[in-house]
């Protein structure tokens, strides 16, 4: 087949698929998950000593305790806080034994149902005529940011081409957009992708407000001109579409990919852990039941896999590589399987630096940045790392809002602070591209 007939092709199928997505509703108030969160809690605790450390890990195996931060007991630490969402059942006989032990906690969360139905806002099933009708300040299923996405496609033919860079472990199509003036094809390029993590829901959300806002202030605002002429963005709105999709319909506080384990009867990879470095080494997990399962191999993920060979494919062309996590308020660079600094340390640092610097200006609030072993913790097979081990000298991970009050429901009511001061980060990172740093 040609390259005009498969074009061809490959135009016909997203038609089809967007006309089927936009025929589909979402699931009517399925974000409501049947009341199953109904008295659960959200409690943080810092341990202040090696004995409270281990109270800890003894009560997360004992109780049934989803563990929001960090995300792994094996890296609970003396005087660094920990976000536990316990089950109703077990959230008064995990409070009385910290009690017991005199180990001082605060409830974040007293109903983790209530606060689900008011991040959720009013959800019906609501026709749109055109991208102009979207609305950007609530969070969206999967199904209509992929209406979107063909529809951004269709509205903008001179700034966006839409391309599918393979298939879920579910067969769902693992979407792209490229996003900037479409002239020369060697334009250095910047890699966003968002929802790794599918409860981190701030991500998908930020992908979508980052698209927008270049698209529409491409006109009256130079820094994103000079951008959107000079670069290319690939944009990746849902990384993780299964879990995302699952955390809609099923879990909200899913996290994982929705791969099958042939030995256990637990599902899931944590696509930040499957990738080609250091991989299932410190701070990544071997156990299919646990949250930073790494995989049964490096890339087994077909998602992880998609990402990687497109990556591999451009690596001339993209400069760098940003992933949009959730909560701590934080942007990361490597290493973070290791202790050390990394060669161009100096750029990477100004670059980081001066995006806190434009993401402060915002609103006032404050992001730590720096290397992520030392300022968050020691992971092995994440994605930041295996994009800069291959090539790409800019690699960041963001952490967006909060810093735990909300966790992973941060309210629809500030996607558009969080989004609006991130992009000015992002902005600032791209610019750096485009100077000379040595």
């Amino acid at each position: 087949m040609g390259n005009a007939a498969r074009n061809a092709t490959q135009v016909v199928a997203l038609m089809l698929t967007g006309i089927i997505l936009s025929s589909l509703q979402t699931p009517v108030r399925s974000y409501l998950y049947n009341n199953r969160y109904a008295g659960d809690q959200v409690i943080r605790v810092i341990p202040h000593n090696d004995g409270e450390v281990e109270i800890l890990k003894s009560l997360y195996k004992q109780l049934e305790v989803d563990l929001w931060q960090p995300n792994s007991v094996s890296i609970i630490t003396e005087g660094a806080a920990v976000d536990l969402h316990i089950d109703r059942n077990s959230s008064g006989i995990f409070r009385s034994h910290l009690q017991q032990a005199k180990i001082p906690y605060k409830v974040l969360i007293s109903n983790l149902q209530k606060e689900i139905e008011k991040q959720s806002g009013s959800r019906s099933s609501r026709k749109r005529r055109s991208e102009s009708e979207y609305d950007y300040e609530v969070y969206h299923s999967l199904e209509e940011i992929q209406s979107w996405m063909h529809e951004i496609n269709r509205t903008y033919p001179h700034f966006v081409n839409m391309f599918s860079i393979g298939q879920s472990f579910e067969g769902r199509p693992l979407y792209v957009l490229q996003l900037g003036k479409k002239s020369r094809r060697d334009k250095k390029a910047v890699w966003i992708d968002c929802g790794v993590h599918a409860r981190e829901w701030i991500g998908p959300a930020f992908c979508q407000w980052f698209v927008k806002e270049a698209l529409h202030s491409y006109h009256s605002d130079p820094v994103t001109r000079r951008l959107m002429n000079q670069l290319y963005f690939y944009i990746m709105p849902v990384f993780n579409v299964d879990g995302y999709h699952f955390s809609w319909t099923k879990d909200r506080f899913w996290r994982k990919t929705r791969s099958k384990n042939s030995k256990f009867h637990c599902r899931g990879v944590d696509a930040n852990r499957n990738w080609k470095v250091k991989w299932c080494e410190e701070g990544a997990s071997s156990h299919p039941c646990d949250e930073t399962y790494c995989g049964p191999y490096p890339e087994s993920e077909p998602e992880v896999k998609a990402v990687a060979n497109f990556l591999r494919k451009q690596r001339k062309r993209v400069k760098a590589y940003i992933s949009i996590h959730a909560y701590a308020q934080m942007l990361l660079y490597p290493y973070s399987y290791k202790y050390a600094t990394i060669p161009n340390f100096d750029c990477v640092e100004s670059a980081a630096h001066n995006a806190v610097l434009a993401l402060y200006s915002a609103y006032g609030v404050r992001y730590r940045y720096g290397p992520a072993s030392t300022t968050l913790y020691v992971s092995s097979g994440s994605s930041m790392d295996w994009a800069y081990k291959n090539g790409i000298p800019y690699a960041f991970a963001f952490e967006l809002r909060d810093t735990g009050y909300f966790g992973f429901l941060l309210p629809e009511t500030l996607i558009n602070p969080t989004c609006t001061e991130t992009t000015r980060a992002v902005k600032t990172i791209s610019t750096s591209l485009l100077k000379k740093c040595s």
